[in-house]
């Protein structure tokens, strides 16, 4: 069944249809809220939480973008909401070292077996973090949905509710700001 399908029949109170749906997705969630709150118990909470709301809020859904997009959008603002509730700020930046590492695309740095190629690693994901941190909030949230979360152009536009043209250059701006920071860790490498 597809996400249209079981939405429909969701929205008609079949409970099993929303439950498809929680349990195709609740990886990809658990791993967003990760990104914000690192104790696991609570990233659980707040997957829950944002499920819930997102099972009473069905009925709104119009379907004018992908149901995931929708979910995502939900669980993001349920994470920075329950993270303002205990008075912290959303962290600056969404990355980690894995994601920095596959957002390079430089095969000398794959190998991180050695301590050389470790030292460069972390150097390199430091400069990554600096520069991401420093992006405009909606470069920072565009490059983060397309790089990390593999987000359309298209849901990329309807997360943030601007046109896709707006969402390349803003993507294509932060990729530059960001390879712009790299370059003079890599020539050094190089």
């Amino acid at each position: 069944m597809t996400d249209e399908e079981l939405v429909k029949k969701a929205r008609k109170g079949d409970q099993r249809a929303f439950d498809l749906l929680v349990r195709k997705y609740q990886h990809r969630i658990y791993a967003l809220i990760s990104r914000y709150i690192r104790d696991q118990d609570e990233v659980q909470d707040v997957a829950q939480e944002a499920f819930i709301k997102a099972w009473r809020a069905l009925p709104r859904f119009r379907g004018e973008s992908a149901f995931y997009t929708w979910l995502y959008r939900i669980a993001v603002n349920t994470a920075k909401n329950y993270l303002v509730s205990l008075r912290r700020r959303p962290p600056g930046s969404d990355i980690d070292v894995e994601d920095a590492e596959q957002f390079i695309g430089s095969d000398g740095l794959r190998d991180i077996g050695t301590p050389e190629s470790k030292l460069m690693s972390d150097e390199l994901e430091a400069v990554i973090h600096k520069a991401i941190a420093a992006l405009p909030q909606e470069l920072k949230t565009a490059v983060t949905l397309r790089e990390f979360e593999g987000l359309s152009y298209e849901d990329i536009a309807a997360v943030m509710e601007c046109p896709v043209g707006t969402v390349r250059s803003r993507i294509f701006r932060a990729r530059e700001s960001i390879e712009q920071a790299m370059r003079p860790l890599l020539d050094d490498a190089g």
